[in-house]
């Protein structure tokens, strides 16, 4: 079994609950139904019903019609409620009444209201809407996990050579969202980097926080921002297993981790790469996906109270599928 018929296979065995926002767009409708043909997940899809309804049946989205759960944005029967979470998460910044029922009628803002209201495990959105746009409300009312202050993405790289990582898969974050993280929050982006590991990966992580030095080889700022992070992460998740700071090519070939770093259960077998930038990150995967032929999974958003999943524009019904089976098995506690 492969590790996207094994994210499938966690999906269907919990069968998590997640709102897709953009429910007529085309795509959005297509992964609609393919995602409940297969149980991956409950569904809803916010719009309006009879638009809805209409599309899936000229398209044959049967699934659709007698599974998915339709919310009206506009007309709903848990409208009032959600205002009032609204106006009760949001009373400090002045939020007023007014105000909230605008806001409750966008299918991005009733989404994350869904998912705090506990009436929703997770959502995917992005196909039609900005990053910005998709993440502006989840950050205002779903925010970051307990201890977590900074959303990072991370990149599950399917590698050719198995030799690398858990049998040629690793993880490699922060590649998407934080550009210059400081060390408690490059701390952070590695425990949540390991969380993520073990959901959806579904094996132990061994955490390598990389630099352009191991273990003192160099000195600069840079440097000591690593070993800082190193130092808080293993305060904040002793279970888990973090090493740092190494070199690339100390954290994943054998024989140059133990040249470089004698001793460490870590360095030549690291399965998660941290890295101490955006800039860095987004490069290295880049280039490993491009020249190392690898496929690349993500960006996975992480550090959020619950899972939220942006879409390229661009993406394909197949990228929603997945994505939608990816943030059910984020949403498993």
């Amino acid at each position: 079994m492969n590790l996207l018929e094994q994210i499938k296979s966690n999906a269907k065995k919990h069968n998590k609950h997640i709102v897709l926002p953009e429910g007529l767009e085309p795509r959005t409708l297509e992964a609609a139904n393919i995602v409940l043909a297969e149980g991956l997940a409950q569904i809803t899809l916010i719009g309006n019903p009879d638009k809805i309804r209409q599309e899936a049946t000229a398209k044959g989205f049967n699934y659709v019609l007698e599974k998915a759960h339709i919310v009206d944005p506009i007309q709903h029967e848990k409208k009032e409620s959600y205002v009032n979470l609204m106006l009760e998460i949001r009373k400090s910044k002045g939020l007023t009444r007014d105000e909230a029922i605008k806001l409750i009628e966008d299918p991005l803002y009733l989404a994350v209201l869904m998912i705090k209201a506990g009436d929703a495990d997770g959502e995917v959105a992005g196909a039609m809407n900005a990053t910005g746009n998709v993440l502006r409300p989840a950050f205002q009312y779903v925010k970051t996990a307990p201890g977590i202050s900074v959303v990072s993405g991370a990149f599950i790289m399917l590698l050719e050579n198995n030799q690398f990582g858990e049998n040629g898969i690793m993880v490699f974050a922060d590649c998407a969202v934080h550009p210059d993280p400081t060390a408690r929050e490059l701390a952070e982006i590695a425990v949540a980097t390991g969380k993520t590991t073990k959901a959806i990966a579904g094996f132990e992580p061994r955490i390598a926080m990389l630099s352009f030095s191991t273990k003192g080889s160099a000195s600069h700022a840079m440097v000591d921002k690593v070993v800082e992070a190193t130092k808080i992460a293993r305060e904040m998740a002793p279970e888990m297993q973090i090493e740092g700071e190494l070199q690339a090519d100390a954290a994943i070939i054998p024989a140059i981790g133990q040249s470089k770093a004698p001793g460490s259960a870590i360095a030549g077998k690291a399965n998660v790469l941290v890295f101490p930038d955006l800039q860095s990150g987004n490069i290295a995967y880049k280039l490993v996906q491009r020249m190392a032929n690898a496929e690349a999974i993500g960006p996975v958003l992480q550090g959020m109270a619950a899972p939220i999943n942006d879409l390229s524009r661009g993406c394909s019904v197949s990228d929603i599928v997945n994505l939608v089976a990816i943030t059910a098995n984020q949403a498993v506690k």
